[in-house]
């Protein structure tokens, strides 16, 4: 992608006007996380590594036993009670919750006692089985797991009324075009991202960093309402704009403050562009590292047919 916005500046004469940044979540490929369903999956995927590992050592006595009818049980038996929709029913939701989270443990112990491989393993379901704990005592949870197949993927919580909670990652994305008229497209920088539910001005640091090593001082930066105006204002002085638009933050009314809030409203959609052409709805691939990589190519394969329509 630098490479690309470098030769577009070098041969195309493309000179970035302004910039519009935003954060958007990048869901995991996962299922909808319970306690219970993870305890499920934990419980599974410790019983399929004990039997390869005891079959590769010839210690079948010591496999990790599948434990999946008893958990099976428990969660029809959770599904069946749920149904009831009363109090008494959510206090025997959280009991059959503690029952697979116990099941789980004593897969754990079971794995811990094999070799390296499977206390591997271990370690990520020993953290669900101890967070099961705190969610039956009521305590807060921090840095919580949402999968066993994508350990790095965390809850996230935008205020959509449609998807309330989200599940995946939090990455913010820069778009460069060369003017702010409607339909105005540009280039898209290098997305930043972190692990968790970053804030928009975590993020800043990361994208303004970006510009610079590129080289671009875009004169205007319209950005999302979630920025806070003096922390944003210090991340971007080394930048220089002569103008910088935070949603909500101004007062509404003359025409230049309203064709910036159009132009920054512009890179909603271009996000919603970048999901439903570009596959940046859903990362494929596991694990953060999984999300950059395809996070990476999404937005180049934007960016090279940005460039074919300069040329």
């Amino acid at each position: 992608t630098r490479l690309l916005i470098a030769k577009a500046r070098r041969e195309q004469r493309f000179r970035p006007r302004a910039a519009r940044i935003d954060a958007t979540v990048i869901e995991a490929d996962v299922k909808y996380p319970t306690d219970a369903g993870l305890a499920a999956h934990g419980v599974r995927a410790l019983a399929r590594a004990g039997k390869k590992l005891a079959a590769k050592v010839g210690e079948p006595m010591t496999a990790v036993r599948d434990r999946s009818r008893s958990m099976g049980r428990r969660l029809r038996a959770i599904s069946r009670t749920i149904r009831r929709r009363s109090g008494e029913a959510k206090a025997e939701v959280l009991e059959l919750t503690e029952q697979t989270g116990a099941l789980l443990q004593r897969s754990v112990k079971e794995a811990k006692r094999m070799a390296a491989k499977a206390r591997a393993k271990a370690r990520g379901r020993g953290a669900k089985a101890k967070q099961i704990k705190q969610r039956v005592k009521g305590e807060k949870i921090s840095d919580r797991l949402v999968s066993l197949a994508d350990p790095d993927a965390r809850p996230i919580r935008k205020g959509k009324l449609g998807k309330p909670n989200e599940f995946g990652y939090v990455a913010q994305l820069c778009e460069v075009p060369p003017n702010t008229e409607r339909g105005a497209r540009g280039f898209s920088l290098p997305a930043a991202t972190a692990q968790g539910n970053p804030g928009e001005n975590t993020l800043l640091a990361q994208t303004a960093s970006e510009l610079q090593r590129l080289g671009l001082c875009p004169r205007e930066v319209a950005l999302d309402g979630g920025f806070q105006t003096g922390p944003t204002a210090e991340t971007l002085k080394s930048l220089g704009p002569e103008r910088t638009f935070v949603a909500g933050r101004q007062q509404p009314g003359s025409r230049r403050t309203q064709r910036r809030l159009r132009y920054r409203t512009g890179a909603e959609g271009r996000i919603s562009h970048l999901k439903r052409g570009y596959g940046l709805s859903r990362s494929r691939l596991k694990g953060d590292q999984g999300q950059r990589i395809w996070t990476g190519w999404a937005t180049l394969t934007y960016n090279l047919d940005t460039y074919t329509r300069l040329a």
